[in-house]
């Protein structure tokens, strides 16, 4: 057998060297529980590392291996946001609340992976029950930045971006309800994608606001998330928002498609003001290298600008329905409390953290009598004039390009008294979930100080293929391997 570099490794890469028998998946699995113990004190990217059960399914997947059972990911370490049930393993949301909740069940995604011999290394960090776009808001600890440790890694699914960020599993899975996948991807240089809207089955993801969450992949290329996808993606009669459409194959397409050329519009209102300048200073330089190929337009999405709006009165109030099932009678912490009254609020006063509070606070009112027309209803008809706005942008050209965030990562502590101004760094990415189409993050560069710049691809619903299609284009046109220098040290 070889020695293992997990940091050169890619999902396809190891399958191959597993299938040729030059590496066994419980070196893969030791590598990557090593590249953990190595580097987590510092990032903080897990909740719960699963130690002695990886190591024992590795062995398992090596064995079935020599009697030549197939499994798409047989043998394959990865890492879990900590809202998707796996079965008999701890699933807090980062929350006080479910401290010491144990999944008694598998989210479809999970069972999906089991099937195919998907090794699961742990539970990873995020902002309290997906709230937040840093990975600030877990009750346990914040998640750091492995490009810097100052800085936050993106949230609200900072743990799995930054576990695959550095190399501690060879991908992750993620969940995006205005931005959670593409933004933290965006922040620490890996791919992440949000599918469309009913493509993913969010059965076993713990509900934040369920017209808009959504189940996605985060790799260090695009063929490994092409290749997540398909795994995870296909109708679940557990959903009844998941839809029952036909799965491409997207590996498949994206080779096929590799010298395709795309109509690619760039929204005017995503450039008009307050972008970071190396941020559009890269963005240019992606544009020059797109025109040589592919039709570059402008195109207008007008009401973009009333997306953070819209998206702040539709996801709390979808949060305060979901969330009123943790009372401190279920399941979940329970505060010590004789009186049925009191034991409700006080058990929802010391489990949810501040930021989980302020957005039931905020859905309670927009869904209370006096003010429902005034605020949701009103909201759910913006929503569909923003849907509107990305159909007719697709009647003009195949795909969107636009930036994943404004400004490159900022530091920890910077924006957490300021939630507006958290609030807008999913400007960008907020529209895409309104509208449940699919938007993908690649990273298209670094800053002078060295912080992943990334690029959003947005595409029409269920044309997934085609959005992976020109990621993987560009992918292999800026070839930037971007592997932090902390992943990297021995």
């Amino acid at each position: 057998m070889n020695s293992i570099d997990i940091t050169e490794l890619s999902i396809l890469k190891a399958l191959e060297l597993l299938e040729k028998r030059e590496i066994s998946s419980r070196e893969l699995v030791e590598e990557s529980l090593k590249q953990i113990k190595k580097l987590d004190p510092k990032i903080k990217a897990f909740l719960y590392i699963n130690e002695e059960r990886a190591i024992e399914n590795a062995k398992k997947a090596d064995e079935l291996r020599e009697k030549g059972e197939k499994g798409a990911l047989l043998g394959i370490p990865i890492s879990i946001k900590d809202n998707i049930c796996i079965k008999d393993l701890p699933t807090t949301c980062a929350s006080k609340i479910l401290e010491n909740f144990i999944a008694p069940y598998d989210a479809t995604v999970i069972k999906k992976l089991k099937k195919e011999g998907a090794i699961f290394l742990g539970k990873t960090n995020l902002d309290e029950f997906a709230m937040g776009s840093s990975t600030e808001n877990s009750a346990f600890f914040p998640t750091h930045n492995p490009w810097d440790l100052e800085r936050v890694p993106g949230g609200s699914s900072g743990g799995s971006a930054a576990a695959t960020a550095c190399r501690m599993g060879l991908g992750s899975l993620g969940s995006d309800t205005g931005g959670s996948i593409r933004q933290p991807a965006a922040f620490c240089g890996v791919v992440g994608l949000k599918p469309t809207y009913g493509l993913v089955s969010r059965f076993g993801l713990v509900a934040f606001a369920s017209s808009l969450d959504q189940i996605g992949p985060f790799a260090t290329n695009v063929k490994d998330v092409a290749f997540l996808l398909q795994i995870i993606s296909g109708h679940d009669p557990m959903d009844s928002t998941s839809a029952p459409v036909e799965i491409p194959d997207f590996l498949k397409f994206i080779e096929e498609n590799k010298k395709t050329s795309y109509k690619i519009g760039l929204p005017k209102e995503y450039f008009e003001s307050g972008i970071d300048k190396e941020i559009l200073q890269h963005f240019e330089t992606l544009i020059k290298i797109l025109e040589k190929k592919h039709k570059i337009k402008e195109i207008s999405l007008p009401h973009t600008k009333y997306a953070v709006a819209t998206y702040y009165i539709i996801a709390p109030a979808e949060a305060s329905s979901n969330l009123a099932r943790y009372d401190g009678i279920k399941y979940g912490f329970r505060a010590n409390e004789k009186n049925l009254l009191n034991l409700y609020k006080k058990s929802r006063a010391l489990g949810f953290g501040k930021e989980v509070k302020r957005r039931i606070m905020l859905g309670t009112y927009a869904l209370s009598a006096g003010y429902y027309d005034a605020f949701y209803l009103k909201a759910s008809k913006v929503r569909t004039l923003i849907l509107e706005d990305f159909k007719s942008a697709f009647s003009e050209v195949d795909l969107i390009l636009t930036p994943v965030t404004p400004t490159p990562p900022f530091k920890i502590g910077e924006k957490i008294d300021d939630p507006l101004q958290m609030y807008l760094s999913d400007i960008f990415t907020i529209p895409v979930n309104l509208a449940g189409v699919p938007g993908i993050s690649l990273p298209i560069g670094l800053t002078s100080n060295n912080l992943p710049i990334g690029a959003q691809i947005i595409g029409p619903q269920f044309k997934d293929e085609m959005v992976l299609s020109l990621a993987y284009q560009i992918e292999n046109e800026l070839n930037l391997n971007l592997i932090p220098p902390i992943a990297r040290e021995n």
